[in-house]
């Protein structure tokens, strides 16, 4: 049956009931994006959305983990060819994780690559305080060619926001997005058709209780709002922005 929401960028195993989660995006009808943050969980998460009808799983590597981690990059190139999806994978300046940013642009340039020549990728980015770092990858990989970018959470400037439009990226909103005037603004002058939702749960909370797949409900009224739209409007808006993404590789 056609999704109702798109739930992307969800870390499915690091909710403590993950199983109830693949459960509640297929009962809810929730197309979602589960990333993973490090190759040797791919596998798994594969295995546990093996009977989903609305759950798909990314590749990840997650740059915040690289530190520790840069050697998996060999693991991922390996499990790659049987990825559609690549996620969370990207860049992090952070003061927890700048120490390790060389190995970060290392790891990140030879995802693109590889992701470019094999194709048919979709890439959900990370890009805190690195934005300007990114898009300068995304251009030299050429990887919109034949693959598309989502960039997670976005929090760089308006003009980088417009780089990043004009490159071919959609972006994904979040409710924590939407509680700062500053990345209300930029999802303003997102065009329509580049949006797609997100929880980035289990990090984001509401009362207290982490984000669940419907939560992404909220979300689609918000993004309605700061684009004038009726809200059932921006909903198939959304849906329609996924089936192209998906469409196009």
């Amino acid at each position: 049956m056609t999704p109702l929401w798109v739930y992307f960028n969800c870390h499915l195993d690091l909710y403590s009931d993950h199983v109830g989660i693949i459960a509640d995006c297929d009962q809810e009808r929730v197309a979602t994006l589960a990333v993973t943050t490090t190759p040797k969980a791919w596998s798994r998460n594969c295995e546990l959305t093996a009977e989903s009808h609305y759950v798909r799983v990314g590749l990840g590597m997650h740059p915040q983990l690289i530190q520790e981690r840069e050697q998996e990059i060999a693991l991922f190139e390996r499990y790659l060819p049987s990825a559609r999806y690549v996620g969370e994978v990207g860049l992090d300046a952070g003061p927890r994780f700048y120490k390790s940013f060389e190995a970060q642009e290392r790891v990140f340039s030879r995802i693109l690559r590889a992701s470019a020549e094999q194709g048919n990728k979709i890439l959900s980015i990370h890009s805190v305080r690195t934005t300007s770092k990114v898009l300068k990858h995304l251009e030299e990989s050429r990887l919109f060619d034949n693959s598309q970018a989502i960039l997670h959470w976005f929090t760089g400037t308006v003009s980088e926001a417009r780089r990043a439009v004009e490159l071919g990226c959609y972006f994904s909103i979040n409710e924590e997005m939407l509680r700062s005037e500053k990345h209300r603004k930029l999802i303003s002058i997102f065009p329509l058709d580049r949006l797609l939702t997100e929880t980035d749960g289990p990090f984001i909370l509401h009362e207290g209780t982490p984000l669940r797949p419907s939560d992404v409900h909220r979300t689609v009224h918000e993004i309605a709002l700061i684009h004038n739209l009726a809200p059932l409007d921006a909903g198939k808006l959304i849906l329609n922005n996924l089936r192209q993404l998906v469409s196009r590789v």
